[in-house]
């Protein structure tokens, strides 16, 4: 059963209406089938056109949808033979970040991202995708695995922040994330990360400091979720959508930005209301963007990853317009 968010109530109701004409009409001899057919025609065209329009509230609202797929989803659907590693070698495990070694479409990968859980128990054991620093500290240790063996290191990136809480920081999570983020740039092999949900602060940066950074249609990527941006700003968590719209947070806004390198699409609804075509969807893009990498040196990869991030927020004067006659 979908869940729907708040500015698809007109679409919950279309659709409760069409399923109560068609539990009606079982064992009626009235035939309803051309009533039918209009309505589900209007909810179709209602959806297309509410997502359509959506605002970087709204697309905030999709990216934490409760049904978005998720690393473990993606998992399933997206790559084969996935050998998942545990522990940092120094503290313990965090199943916050999970990663191990996959396979896509034929060829070897290291695979590392964020988990955020299902339900309720399994978003408490993976602390609702909020890495501790020994997670960071393992995805450091999996991104030297990959470097030495040759594997390129795709990374999926959903989490709200990393976990803010006091253990975290007596273990320094500050230092794991820089490390991580540091481990990114200097990879030797080709990095392709991708925001899948949520990206968010130094948590989502430590896992997508690479060449090519892609964003799923309806993802957001910003420094600080909107409620804490606009509890900062206007002491109030209820200017939230004016925030989000401030802070650019949507992939459009990013690629336009030059934060992002490319924007995969999902179905009309969000990824949540056809999973198993968004993993098709980026699949074909991972693909593609490790076609285009493959046989480049760790030199010209890093040089990439270098370029990419120095461009990002460079000043560019506007050239003013000569005035005519002059």
């Amino acid at each position: 059963m979908i869940s729907y968010l708040e500015f698809e109530k007109p679409v919950a109701a279309l659709e409760a209406r069409i399923a109560e004409l068609r539990a009606a009409s079982q064992g009626e001899d009235v035939d309803i089938s051309a009533e039918l057919k209009r309505l589900e025609a209007k909810s179709a065209d209602l959806l297309v056109n509410t997502y359509k329009a959506l605002t970087p509230w709204q697309k905030t609202q999709v990216a934490r949808h409760p049904a978005r797929p998720h690393f473990s989803d993606y998992v399933e659907m997206v790559f084969d033979d996935f050998v998942p590693l545990g522990g940092d070698r120094h503290f313990g495990e965090d199943e916050a970040i999970l990663g191990g070694f996959a396979t896509l479409r034929g060829r070897k990968i290291m695979l590392i991202g964020h988990e955020k859980g299902r339900d309720t128990q399994s978003r408490i054991r993976h602390n609702f995708g909020m890495g501790k620093p020994e997670g960071y500290r393992k995805a450091i240790r999996l991104m030297d695995i990959a470097g030495r063996f040759g594997l390129p290191v795709v990374t999926l990136v959903d989490t709200s922040g990393a976990f803010p809480g006091i253990e975290a920081e007596e273990r320094g999570q500050a230092e794991a994330i820089a490390r991580s983020t540091e481990a990114c740039l200097a990879l030797p092999t080709p990095m392709i990360a991708t925001i899948v949900g949520e990206g968010g602060s130094g948590g989502a940066v430590a896992l997508a400091s690479a060449e090519r950074v892609l964003m799923l249609e309806h993802a957001v990527y910003s420094v600080i979720s909107p409620e804490g941006c606009a509890s900062i700003l206007w002491r109030t968590a209820e200017k939230a959508p004016q925030a989000a719209e401030a802070m650019k947070v949507t992939a459009q806004d990013l690629a336009e930005l030059g934060v992002i390198d490319r924007i995969v699409g999902e179905p009309i609804g969000g990824a949540h209301r056809d999973a198993a075509a968004t993993a098709q969807a980026l699949g074909d893009a991972l693909e593609e963007e490790l076609d285009a990498l493959s046989g480049k040196s760790a030199k010209q990869l890093r040089r990439i990853r270098e370029d990419r991030f120095l461009r990002i927020g460079e000043h560019k004067p506007r050239r003013e317009k000569r005035r005519s006659g002059t």
